[in-house]
C-alpha cells in the first residue's frame, strides 16, 4: 500500500513548502533518535491520533502503520489498548477511521 499525502497536506505543502519540510524533517530525525523501530513508531503515533481524536491522523498512521509491517489485528490491538485511557467511544471511532483504511488495503 503507498501512503499519499492527503489533498490538504499537499495544499498546505505547496504554499508553504519550507514549513512542512521542517515538519518531515522533524519526523525523521525523532525517529532516528532511540531503539524503536518504524512500525512500533508508527503504531504509537497510531495510538496519539486516536487520542486526540484527529480522523486523518489515524487514516495517515494506520497507512503508515501496514507499510511499516503492522498487520490489521496489531492496528486493531493498539487502538483497543486505549479504552481504559480514552473511553469506549473514542477507541470506537478511531477503529471506524483505522477500519477505512485496512478495508482498502
Amino acid at each position: 500500500m503507498e501512503t499519499t499525502p492527503s489533498k490538504q497536506y499537499l495544499k498546505i505543502k505547496a504554499k508553504h513548502p519550507d514549513f512542512i519540510n521542517a515538519v518531515e524533517v522533524l519526523g525523521t530525525t525523532i525517529k532516528q533518535e532511540g531503539p524503536i523501530d518504524n512500525k512500533t513508531a508508527q503504531l504509537v503515533q497510531l495510538a496519539a491520533a486516536a487520542s486526540i481524536r484527529s480522523e486523518g491522523a489515524v487514516h495517515s498512521h494506520t497507512k503508515r502503520a501496514i507499510n511499516a509491517g503492522a498487520q490489521a489485528d496489531e492496528i486493531y490491538h493498539t487502538l483497543i489498548l486505549l479504552t481504559s485511557t480514552i473511553g469506549f467511544p473514542n477507541v470506537m471511532a478511531a477503529l471506524s477511521w483505522a477500519e477505512d483504511v485496512i478495508e482498502n488495503s
